[in-house]
C-alpha cells in the first residue's frame, strides 16, 4: 500500500510540473505572438524603374571555362530598353559589372521621369542607353524660356527639348541623346537559349509628344550567349509623311581597375569631326584625318588613352570584317580582356567616343548619324547619316558586342 501511495504522489508531482511547464510555454508563445503582431508589417518593395519590370537574361558559366565570358544582362524596358547591366566573369577577377551603372533600386530612385529626368537625361548617365529618332547632339536656336533647340529639317520647324545633356555642349539651344530616353515598352516576349536568352520588346513613341515629323514604332531585340550579345533596333516610320532617323547606342564600360591611362583603344581607319569650340561643343564642318596625330588609335593592338580627353566622333570608317560597318575595340591590359563592338548594319556611319579625363568609365557609340546632322556647317554633298524613311519604310540598326581575351590571342598567333 504504501509502495502504490508513492508512485501515485510521484505522479502526480510530475504532471504537475508537467503542466506547469506547458502553461508557461503557452504563455510565453502568446507574449511572443503579441509581439510579433505590434511589428508593422514587412513591405515587400519592387524594383520597377521607368514603372517596368527589369528583363533578366543569365546563363550559368561554362564548366572549365578559361577566358572571360558573359553571364548576364539586365534590360529596363521602361526606359526605352537601356541596357543597365552586363554581368560577365573574368579570370582573376571573378564575376564583374562591365557597365558603369548603379544597381536596379538605385536606378529606379533616379529614373523617375521628373526632375532633372524629365527629359530622360538620367539614362544617358548610366548604362547602354538607345538614343532615337536622332543619337548625339543637335544645335539650334533656344526658345525664348531656353527649354528648347529649333532646328529645321526640309523646311519644318523642329522644337527639341534641351534638358539631357552629355559631355562638351552645356549651353542653351543644344538637344542630346534622342527623344526615346523614357520611353515605356508596349509589349514584351522572353525566350530561353541553350546559351542564353533572348529579349524583344516593342515601343509606339508615335510623335514624340510632337518633336518629330510623322510617327515611328519601334522593334529591339537583344540576344545574349557567352560569347557575344546582340542588339538589334528597327524603327518604322507609322505615320503618312516622311521623318528622318538616326538611331544610337550609348553604353558607359566601366573601367574595372580605374586606371583608365591603361586602357587601349581601336579604331577602324576614318576621319574625325572637327570641334570649333570644345567649350560649347559647336563643330566647323571639315573632317580632319588622324593619321599621325594624337586621335589615331588605328593600330592593331590599339593604342593607350593616356591622357588624352576624348569627346569626339569619327566618320568615313573603313569597314570591318563582316563587310557591314566599322569594328571598334577597347582592351584592358590590366585585367586580361576585351571588348568589341561590330557594326552589322551598313547605316552605322559614325563612331562618338566620350572618355574624359579622371572618369572609370569609356563610352564606345556606334550611330547612324554625326552630331548635329541638320546644321548648317556641313557642305551640302555631305551625308549625315540620317535615314529618311517614307511612311510604311523602316531602318535597321544592328551590332555585336564581344568579350575576348587579350593573352589568348597572343598564343593564338605565336
Amino acid at each position: 500500500m504504501r509502495s502504490g501511495l508513492l508512485t501515485f504522489l510521484v505522479l502526480v508531482i510530475v504532471l504537475g510540473g508537467l503542466a506547469f511547464l506547458w502553461r508557461e510555454h503557452r504563455l510565453g508563445q502568446f507574449s511572443l505572438l503579441k509581439r510579433e503582431l505590434r511589428k508593422p508589417p514587412v513591405q515587400v518593395v519592387t524594383v520597377r524603374p521607368g514603372g517596368q519590370d527589369t528583363i533578366e537574361l543569365q546563363r550559368s558559366q561554362m564548366l572549365g571555362g578559361e577566358g572571360p565570358e558573359f553571364l548576364s544582362a539586365t534590360l529596363l524596358p521602361g526606359r526605352g530598353l537601356n541596357l543597365l547591366q552586363i554581368r560577365a566573369y573574368v579570370p582573376g577577377k571573378g564575376e564583374v559589372n562591365l557597365l558603369a551603372s548603379p544597381s536596379p533600386a538605385d536606378a529606379a530612385k533616379l529614373l523617375t521621369g521628373a526632375g532633372a529626368d524629365s527629359t530622360g537625361a538620367e539614362s544617358l548617365a548610366m548604362g547602354a542607353a538607345i538614343e532615337l529618332p536622332w543619337a548625339g547632339r543637335i544645335w539650334g536656336g533656344a526658345t525664348p524660356d531656353g527649354q528648347n533647340a529649333v532646328t529645321t529639317w526640309r523646311g519644318e520647324r523642329l522644337i527639341l527639348p534641351t534638358g539631357a545633356k552629355d559631355g562638351y555642349g552645356t549651353g542653351v539651344g543644344m538637344a542630346a541623346g534622342g527623344l526615346f530616353l523614357k520611353q515605356a515598352s508596349e509589349s514584351i516576349s522572353t525566350n530561353v537559349m541553350p546559351d542564353g536568352g533572348e529579349a524583344r520588346v516593342t515601343f509606339r513613341p508615335g510623335d514624340f509628344e510632337q518633336h518629330w515629323p510623322s510617327k515611328t514604332e519601334v522593334s529591339t531585340a537583344v540576344e545574349l550567349n557567352g560569347r557575344a550579345i546582340d542588339i538589334r533596333v528597327v524603327a518604322r516610320n507609322s505615320g503618312d509623311s516622311p521623318e528622318p532617323i538616326g538611331i544610337g547606342w550609348h553604353p558607359r564600360f566601366a573601367i574595372l581597375n580605374e586606371d583608365r591611362g591603361q586602357m587601349m583603344l581601336r579604331l577602324p581607319e576614318g576621319e574625325r569631326v572637327e570641334v570649333k569650340d570644345r567649350r560649347t561643343g559647336q563643330l566647323s564642318g571639315r573632317l580632319l584625318p588622324v593619321g599621325g596625330t594624337k586621335y589615331d588609335f588605328t593600330a592593331h593592338g590599339g593604342t593607350q588613352l593616356g591622357a588624352l580627353n576624348l569627346d569626339d566622333t569619327f566618320v568615313h570608317l573603313k569597314q570591318g570584317l563582316m563587310g557591314n560597318g566599322p569594328m571598334v575595340e577597347v582592351r584592358d591590359p590590366e585585367n586580361d580582356y576585351g571588348l568589341r563592338i561590330t557594326a552589322m548594319t551598313s547605316t552605322i556611319k559614325a563612331i562618338r567616343v566620350f572618355a574624359p579625363l579622371n572618369s572609370s568609365f569609356i563610352s564606345i557609340q556606334p550611330q547612324f548619324n554625326f552630331d548635329d546632322p541638320f546644321g548648317r556647317e556641313w557642305p551640302k554633298d555631305e551625308d549625315t547619316g540620317m535615314v529618311v524613311l517614307q511612311p510604311g519604310q523602316t531602318a535597321q540598326w544592328k551590332i555585336r558586342l564581344e568579350i575576348f581575351s587579350l593573352s589568348a590571342g597572343q598564343r593564338n598567333r605565336l
